[in-house]
């Protein structure tokens, strides 16, 4: 069955988009396949874990950053100090490459996506993808937002390092021309985040600030359960996370990444809170039913009562179970005359009184 992210969103429904990015690369080295059979192991590891989504990152080197960009991420695990020398790395897929890999997606029956990070690939993109997906690194960048934004489609914006006066603006630049569903992906740009600056209540502030848009998470920790339990439960229905099948390769995005055995781990503690949450109506379940009967208390007479006898306060008391009239009810007794014998300790019923039954 294939996922529909913006169904899901509607819905409320937890949704998992694996970040595949450009990991293909060293998992084709690794196994000495080409990166295009890499890209599709991939996704199809990512169908098989149960997520719903995967994405990917389009872009070329000379493009995206200067020859002089240096590098900002943790080099005793990526080891590269050039932003340019890692992205020229893995830049070779083009339209063609991506659009087989979309359709290799819609097959295994997951929702392809990828991020452009130029005009052109935003272009190209559009045709494959049911969702634009914006980076951190672009949420100034307003006129690629907007030419993103006029095409039409819903959009998923990261919002990694930035003020809110930021926020305030990218978004503006799409409700301008765009009045699709909105995503503002909460995430801290270190690789990886320790779980100390995760900020997860940034997502209630989200929420409250930007009522009209849904709100995500894009999750750069190492592989915890907490942190995408907590936020979940804050509000954050579609997480994000970087995706591999090893975990043990040096580089790049693999070190904090979830592997297919995280991500099952993480659909199946999801699914115990979705559990746990259950509806939220305010009413009784009808599993309490028993209790409700058993627990709770029915009016007794604390006296023999004889039949014709006025009933007065003294002779009531409340126990359970409550299989009898309520204690709520004590006042409407007050009075009444009894039409039979009423043994000491009896659950009282309404055909006990003279007048038949009141209700």
């Amino acid at each position: 069955m294939a996922y529909d992210l913006i169904e899901r969103l509607h819905a409320g429904r937890f949704t998992l988009m694996a970040e595949i990015g450009v990991n293909y690369y060293d998992i084709a080295a690794k196994l000495h396949i080409s990166p295009m059979e890499a890209a599709k192991y991939m996704i199809l590891a990512a169908a098989n874990a149960g997520i719903h989504a995967v994405k990917f990152q389009t872009y070329k080197a000379e493009t995206l950053v200067s020859k002089y960009s240096p590098s900002y991420w943790d080099t005793s695990e990526e080891p590269t100090t050039s932003q340019y020398e890692l992205f020229k790395k893995f830049d070779s897929f083009g339209a063609d490459e991506y659009r087989e890999l979309s359709h290799f997606a819609a097959q295994t029956g997951v929702e392809f996506c990828s991020t452009p990070f130029d005009f052109d690939s935003a272009d190209y993109l559009a045709e494959m993808m049911q969702v634009y997906k914006i980076s951190s690194s672009d949420l100034t960048n307003l006129p690629f937002i907007e030419h993103m934004a006029k095409k039409g489609k819903p959009i998923l914006l990261s919002i990694g390092a930035a003020n809110l006066d930021e926020i305030e603006r990218a978004v503006a630049i799409i409700r301008a021309h765009n009045d699709r569903e909105l995503v503002l992906l909460h995430c801290v740009l270190e690789y990886p985040t320790p779980q100390e600056h995760a900020n997860l209540a940034k997502i209630r502030s989200l929420r409250e600030h930007f009522p009209d848009a849904y709100i995500g998470y894009s999750d750069h920790a190492k592989p915890d359960m907490d942190v995408i339990k907590t936020a979940y439960l804050l509000g954050a229905t579609l997480v994000e996370k970087h995706f591999t099948v090893d975990k043990t390769l040096v580089g790049n995005d693999h070190y904090h990444a979830m592997d297919p055995h995280d991500a099952e781990e993480i659909l199946r503690g999801i699914a115990h809170v979705d559990t746990i949450l259950g509806s939220g109506e305010l009413a009784a379940l009808p599993t309490e039913a028993a209790a409700r009967q058993n627990a709770r208390r029915s009016i007794v007479a604390r006296v023999h009562i004889p039949a014709g006898t006025t009933i007065r306060a003294d002779m009531l008391t409340c126990k359970r179970p409550g299989t009898g009239i309520p204690p709520a009810r004590m006042e409407d007794l007050l009075g009444r005359v009894s039409a039979v014998d009423i043994a000491e300790d009896s659950i009282l019923q309404e055909e006990m009184f003279e007048g038949g039954v009141r209700r």
